[in-house]
């Protein structure tokens, strides 16, 4: 097996370990404030994908897209409580309004430049 393709791997695997034990704790403290766990989730994609670049692998839309969001996420519902907003944030419906125009503009894109 490829030395890179091994290093992303384990890469991966770091990830989702990091990913599950942040989950589990803020499961295990509810008082964190919220958006935390969505800030953490965002950090770990996106350092996955800074790792990845560092070491000469190629990074990963999806992930890196994903990592932005999440913590766009998470720093909406952030500051929600910070700020006392006097109406409710739709941010989960925000996120998947704009990961589908992300995936949309991604195709459409990329079919216009297929066809030139």
């Amino acid at each position: 097996m490829n030395n890179l393709q091994s290093l992303n791997r384990r890469l991966e695997a770091i990830a989702w370990g990091a990913f599950f034990v942040w989950w589990g704790l803020t499961e295990l403290f509810p008082s964190l404030p919220g958006g935390t766990g969505a800030i953490g989730i965002g950090i770990i994609l996106l350092g996955l994908n800074a790792s990845r670049s560092m070491n000469g692998i190629p990074v990963s839309g999806f992930t890196t897209t994903l990592g932005v969001l999440a913590l766009v996420l998470g720093v909406l519902d952030f500051s929600r409580g910070i700020l006392h907003l006097s109406f409710e944030l739709p941010v989960f419906g925000i996120l998947l309004i704009a990961l589908g125009v992300i995936f949309l503009a991604r195709e459409l894109i990329g079919t216009r430049s297929q066809s030139e």
